[in-house]
């Protein structure tokens, strides 16, 4: 007898470059040598300072729960960062440690959303942000976007698109897949546009940190009523650890314990611990090298992929994505991305992952590898662009 699964749980996709990763490490098990440009997660590993703070805090004994809403010590650091960062004076009250972004995410659709209600969000943009809002019995108002708008919602694409069961939006700046980032005037005139019609207004800052040639604002810094996802990943190069922050609302923060308590109980502690070493200077050093080696692999990436023909009209100003229209080459974009796996053993994403609008259209490269890698990859691209058949397929 087949097993009866929910229907929440079937209508949440999978991410589809699992299948093309997969397939990458089976060829690499048969000995070939893959460039993975498909998963957006940064090459450095953790930075030593963070992971001395680790493993003294376990030394230390630090295994037990700490509160829900995470450490103390660890909230008031982040307080400190925006104020530093950003100019903000931030209540450590409203600041809530968590288990990756995603459960930032997860805490703010579970109070946020009622079943039937959605957000709106842009199409192309991260995948999870939507099957979160399935999860909780809402849903995704996707909201098709493109070059003209820089891939980012806009106040009128809002007004186009909501409904009477809208009940906020969730914008990404810097942006994935595109790598776009909000100003502050366009933050505030999309938080306008949300307290006009009674909206939440959400904004997902996970890859803040990880811009060039200009610092990406906060939205707290013209909405001090928004919720903030961020998270410890990217810009300070935690994936594995598992660990996010969500910036609420003062009124919100019972309600968003209260659910933190019953979902996760507190994000990992031996995490938080390594976590209060982000914020001490050499660490800080160390991720701002990083930061500028990302800037060095965007400027050679981005005209190396547009002189072989991919289509990149929007520079990317932040994230280390580049989200480019394979239109000049024919055929669909997973079929591309096959071709480039199985010919050449170069792995990147195609735009399926990332919603519906013009997906089979577009492929996203992370430059998430080191510049003799990148230019390696870009040789085999272009050399598996001349056996490229979409006709053959």
């Amino acid at each position: 007898m087949a097993p009866s699964f929910s229907a929440r749980s079937r209508a949440i996709e999978p991410f589809h470059v699992m299948a093309l990763l997969a397939r990458a490490h089976e060829l690499q098990a048969a000995g070939h040598d893959v460039i993975h440009l498909e998963i957006g997660e940064p090459d450095f590993t953790t930075a030593e300072p963070i992971v001395r703070a680790g493993q003294a805090a376990l030394a230390a004994g630090h295994t037990r729960y700490t509160a829900a809403r995470g450490l103390p010590a660890l909230r008031e650091a982040l307080a400190g960062f925006y104020a530093t960062r950003h100019g903000l004076s931030i209540d450590p009250e409203r600041i809530l440690i968590t288990p990756g972004g995603s459960g930032a995410l997860l805490l703010a659709a579970a109070l946020l959303v009622d079943p039937g209600k959605h957000w709106l969000l842009a199409d192309p943009g991260y995948p999870c942000n939507r099957h979160f809002l399935r999860l909780v019995e809402g849903d995704a108002q996707l909201v098709p976007v493109g070059p003209e708008s820089r891939y980012q919602l806009t106040p009128e694409l809002i007004d186009r698109h909501w409904n009477a069961d809208s009940v906020g939006a969730l914008l990404a700046s810097p942006a994935n897949p595109t790598g776009t980032v909000l100003s502050r005037d366009e933050l505030a005139a999309l938080s306008a546009t949300l307290r006009a019609r009674g909206g939440h207004l959400l904004v997902d800052e996970i890859y803040h940190g990880l811009t060039y040639d200009l610092e990406a604002p906060s939205v707290l810094e013209v909405d001090n009523e928004a919720f903030v996802l961020n998270s410890f990943s990217k810009y300070f190069g935690m994936t594995g650890w598992r660990l996010g922050w969500l910036v609420a609302p003062q009124a919100a923060v019972p309600e968003l314990e209260k659910l933190a308590q019953n979902l996760y109980i507190s994000a990992p502690t031996l995490a938080q611990h390594a976590a209060l070493a982000c914020f001490e200077e050499g660490t800080l050093a160390i991720l701002e090298a990083r930061r500028a080696e990302f800037a060095r692999r965007r400027d050679y990436l981005l005209p190396a992929l547009r002189a072989l023909g991919f289509r990149i009209v929007v520079e990317p100003q932040g994230a280390f994505y580049l989200y480019a229209d394979i239109s000049a080459f024919g055929g669909d974009a997973q079929a591309f991305c096959r071709h480039f796996l199985e010919t050449e053993h170069v792995a990147f994403t195609p735009g399926l992952d990332f919603g519906r609008h013009q997906a089979d259209r577009h492929v996203r490269f992370a430059y998430t590898q080191s510049l003799p890698r990148l230019e390696e990859a870009v040789a085999r691209i272009a050399r598996g662009l001349k056996s490229w058949r979409p006709d053959a397929l």
